[in-house]
């Protein structure tokens, strides 16, 4: 599967049954040419190992007639066969959760309420509901944030956690979870910075999250240089170029950045962009097409984890 973020509110999807190359093209195509923050796009194989399903999410009514001149190269007169429709507001995010078995990556268990019988006492279970924003776990990109996180602890207990692009919170609850600290963490739109705090409630972890609306940093709580051990930013490859200079400037010594919302072709760039903040790359991972890094200030030697809170 290859997949992007979902608009936080598609209005519109186009549907076409293709094969992988021409779904892989697509992809690539129509995630450059539209504003991944109104539009995203996902490619999924079929059971029969050949076809393909091309879905593009679309925040407002797109032009049908440009988009099908503009695939109509890749496709040829499959262009024609393009089918758009309207998105349900309010059954869209519930009906993607419909049959989703719960997600783990180490204690972690992302889950819906249907499941919440199955949780085990040693699991660190969070619920998420159905929700105008996108990020229920099962997609390639948290799940990769997920299991750094958990790789992160492992090494230490991080004492400050930010969490940059929250969406439906996923990566800051399993912080407060984990450690039982106030994690910091925002989003620049304001629907999912609602639906994050209504899932900390739900969670129970209201006290530990501490919420701002705006793009990357651009918050008091967020802009303090050389603060935080851990810095998630599960976004695009685009916006992560762009933050790499405020993004680097606000983790601390010792600190590690977690990266995603990348695919393959952008791993190169974004590295680029932070090598030049004083960045490596410490590790990586990649699921379903998907790729999390790991960064760490300084030289290619490891480098310890803050191992307490600081007040």
């Amino acid at each position: 599967m290859l997949e992007g973020l979902h608009p936080n509110r598609p209005t519109h999807v186009l549907q076409l049954m293709t094969d992988e190359r021409s779904a892989r093209t697509m992809t690539d195509l129509l995630g450059e040419m539209f504003d991944p923050t109104e539009t995203a796009v996902a490619a999924f194989e079929s059971e029969d190992g050949v076809t393909w399903r091309l879905e593009a999410y679309f925040a407002d009514a797109p032009d049908e007639d440009y988009i099908r001149d503009l695939i109509r190269p890749v496709v040829g007169a499959k262009a024609d066969a393009a089918e758009f429709r309207t998105v349900d507001q309010k059954d869209w995010v519930r009906a993607s959760l419909e049959g989703l078995v719960p997600v783990r990556a180490g204690r972690f268990r992302i889950h819906g309420s249907h499941d919440r019988d199955t949780v085990r006492p040693n699991e660190l279970a969070i619920e998420i509901e159905a929700a105008l924003a996108f990020g229920t776990g099962h997609h390639g990109t948290t799940l990769g944030c997920l299991k750094a996180l958990v790789d992160v602890l492992k090494r230490g207990r991080p004492g400050r956690v930010l969490d940059v692009g929250t969406g439906t919170g996923i990566l800051a609850f399993a912080a407060a979870k984990a450690l039982r600290r106030p994690v910091i963490a925002g989003d620049l739109d304001g629907e999912a910075v609602r639906t994050a705090r209504a899932n900390a409630r739900a969670n129970g972890l209201g006290p530990y999250l501490k919420l701002y609306e705006g793009p990357g940093v651009r918050n008091a709580m967020a802009a303090r240089t050389r603060h935080f051990d851990v810095v998630f930013a599960n976004i695009l490859a685009r916006p992560l170029r762009a933050l790499a200079p405020t993004l680097s400037a606000v983790v601390a010594e010792g600190g590690v950045l977690v990266l995603s919302g990348l695919i393959e072709r952008d791993v190169a760039g974004v590295l680029s962009a932070y090598r030049h903040q004083g960045f490596h790359l410490a590790s990586r991972g990649t699921i379903e097409g998907w790729v999390a890094l790991v960064l760490r200030r300084g030289g290619a030697a490891q480098r310890p984890l803050a191992g307490s809170a600081r007040r």
